[in-house]
């Protein structure tokens, strides 16, 4: 019989108890499972952003609009990132993970107000049924404010992360000033809706399952926060909700995955949708992905956009602080939440 776990993380039950079945705590009722039989494989846009700067400008600027109504996922190439940087950063991930169980908890914290915190599952404090992943979560924007909170073992740690934060931050203000020119605002409207700005990023761990067809690494949800950047590792796990059917989206090298938030949809009055995603897991291999979050400040107001509001279209939600929106997220477990901001 499945039993409930007792470690803190899901890695070192799995490495230290050499379990052969899911804890009870971690299986889905039977209607909630990831039913692999009816997961398609397709792709999603990949987008070369090469020309982001140059005389194709709208060209490229056309692809990411219509990648954002109709998929609300597209993945980029030529994106300034370095490869050298991006290697690091999966390196460190690795080496952090492949800690000692007492020194990866040195980092351990189950209050998701914390800016610096290792945990597993998403919100233990309030879910029922955990997720079959671990987490380091590090604010990093502003960069200076948070550094000194983070791990220093690996001896590199520090150095790299930071050095990625600052790459993906880069790419995160090229897509946004993209995104809003794609809505007919000028390229500077959203970045100016923002606030201080905001960033963070999760360094995802989703070791092997004995019976992955029985849990998530994390079930479907859509991402609170403005834009999300996908680094993962060459092991599957990624799935969107397409037209009903959830669509596999395979690891393509040197390239990153890109997702609006709740806050585009919202700001876009729905003409661009945050859309459902999960992580699954498989028996055979541990999974690596980080997602950098770029995100408005706690105190920034949002609403939608006045030159996207017609006669015909009026607003659909009224104005929030994101802080606001993200405490509402963390409550809820990962459910959606923009239906709580609508103003009917």
């Amino acid at each position: 019989m499945a039993t409930t776990s007792k470690r803190l993380l899901v890695s070192d039950l799995v490495s230290t108890d050499k379990i052969d079945q899911v804890p009870s705590n971690y299986i889905r009722p039977i209607t909630q499972r990831p039913n692999f039989q009816n997961v398609v494989h397709d792709s999603i846009p990949l987008i070369d952003l090469n020309d982001l700067n140059g005389p194709n400008r709208a060209n490229v600027i056309k692809q990411i609009g219509q990648a954002c109504a109709d998929h609300g996922f597209f993945q980029v190439k030529n994106h300034s990132v370095p490869e050298s940087i991006i290697a690091n950063m999966m390196q460190t991930a690795r080496d952090f993970f492949n800690l000692p169980e007492q020194e990866r908890l040195k980092n351990y914290s189950d209050d998701p107000s914390k800016t610096t915190r290792l945990s597993t599952s998403f919100n233990i404090r309030t879910e029922k049924v955990a997720n079959w992943r671990d987490y380091l979560r590090l604010h990093c924007y502003p960069i200076d404010n948070f550094i000194d909170e983070w791990p220093t073992n690996p001896a590199s740690f520090r150095g790299h992360v930071a050095e990625y934060c600052q790459s993906t931050r880069n790419l995160a203000l090229q897509l946004i000033s993209a995104i809003s020119e794609s809505l007919g605002l000028h390229k500077d409207y959203m970045n100016t809706q923002l606030g201080k700005h905001a960033q963070h990023m999760v360094l995802n761990y989703y070791p092997p399952c004995p019976q992955p067809d029985l849990t998530y690494g994390l079930p479907g949800h859509t991402d609170p926060n403005f834009i999300t950047i996908l680094l993962q590792d060459e092991v599957p796990g990624l799935q969107v909700l397409k037209d009903g059917k959830w669509v596999a989206v395979d690891p393509v090298p040197n390239t990153f995955i890109i997702n609006i938030g709740d806050q585009v949809q919202m700001m876009s009055n729905d003409k661009y949708k945050s859309i459902l995603h999960r992580a699954v897991v498989n028996c055979d291999k541990e999974r690596i992905s980080i997602p950098t979050f770029y995100c408005p400040s706690p105190e920034a107001v949002i609403r939608p956009a006045p030159e996207v509001v017609t006669e015909d279209e009026p607003a659909v939600y009224r104005q929030f602080t994101y802080g606001e929106y993200y405490e509402k997220f963390w409550d809820n477990g990962l459910e959606k939440c923009l239906d709580m901001f609508k103003t009917s």
